[in-house]
């Protein structure tokens, strides 16, 4: 039995944009990190992600969710630990969100009833308005967390992903396989550091 809970609703708001979500898109500054940028003499340093929130992009994948990333900058730091996550759908530095999410989600012919997606600016709403299924973190802007369908109770790079990853796996009933795979140690160790 799992510990984790949602409440009723948004369980419900999350099944009837359908087991049909195939994908779901993230935000990285905002949501993957806290949108804390580190900024040197030679430019974007580093950005701090968590392991929590790895974790769960790595178990959304093995759920048969397609984790994909759309983010407004682009750094190789974002780039390496998209790399070490095995995400392999990412478009970096995409000044109109919508467009770019368009032709990732052409590309691999899916369409945006079958998405789901996180974020945090007005950059993201496009998305989020379109998606089956929409959640923000704690810390987004009002305009946003008045557009979605869930405000994690996580914060951004702390957890908010994770939360968002579970919440879809719950609603699409693959959150209970995977937990009591980990468990009883037959499942493969899916390892986000």
């Amino acid at each position: 039995m799992a510990a984790l809970r949602f409440a009723p609703e948004v369980l419900l708001r999350a099944q009837g944009a359908g087991c049909g979500v195939r994908a779901a898109i993230f935000d990285v500054d905002g949501v993957l990190t806290d949108g804390t940028l580190y900024v040197g003499e030679q430019g974007e340093a580093f950005k701090p992600f968590s392991v929590l929130d790895g974790h769960g992009l790595k178990l959304l994948a093995a759920g048969g969710i397609e984790p994909l990333v759309v983010t407004g900058r682009d750094s190789p730091a974002v780039r390496r630990r998209l790399a070490e996550l095995g995400i392999t759908h990412a478009v970096y530095g995409a000044a109109d969100k919508l467009a770019a999410a368009t032709r990732l989600l052409s590309a691999l012919g899916l369409g945006w009833g079958e998405v789901a997606a996180i974020g945090d600016d007005w950059p993201d709403l496009p998305l989020l308005e379109r998606a089956a299924f929409a959640a923000a973190p704690p810390g987004a802007h009002a305009e946003v967390r008045a557009a979605v369908h869930h405000v994690t109770a996580a914060a951004a790079g702390a957890g908010a992903a994770r939360e968002f990853c579970d919440l879809l796996l719950m609603a699409c009933g693959r959150y209970a396989a995977l937990l009591d795979a980990q468990r009883s140690g037959g499942g493969r160790t899916l390892d986000a550091r």
